[in-house]
């Protein structure tokens, strides 16, 4: 294992993480900022109000892109398991 195998697999990490990720905390930032701009314009303190939302989407978004992410890590394994099968050659 060479520095370019090294490099290319922990690229692959970091691309299978904020693929899987992504979705989840794009979701959540949104939510974040529509419940802001409301409490804003409404001046409606309220703590729960932030969380509640979020987790509900957080959990659909994950229930709804749960096999797209479950495909990204095992393809990813699929290649870190080929590649010690093979010796980073």
């Amino acid at each position: 294992m060479n520095e370019a195998d090294a490099l290319d697999l922990v690229q692959s990490a970091i691309w299978t993480i904020l693929m899987g990720a992504g979705p989840a905390v794009g979701a959540a930032m949104i939510v974040g900022l529509v419940i802001a701009l409301f409490q804003a314009l409404t001046q409606i303190q309220e703590m729960t109000l932030t969380f509640i939302p979020k987790i509900v989407v957080i959990l659909a978004v994950c229930a709804l892109t749960g096999s797209f992410v479950g495909s990204r890590i095992y393809m990813f394994t699929e290649q870190v398991y080929g590649r010690i099968v093979t010796g980073f050659e």
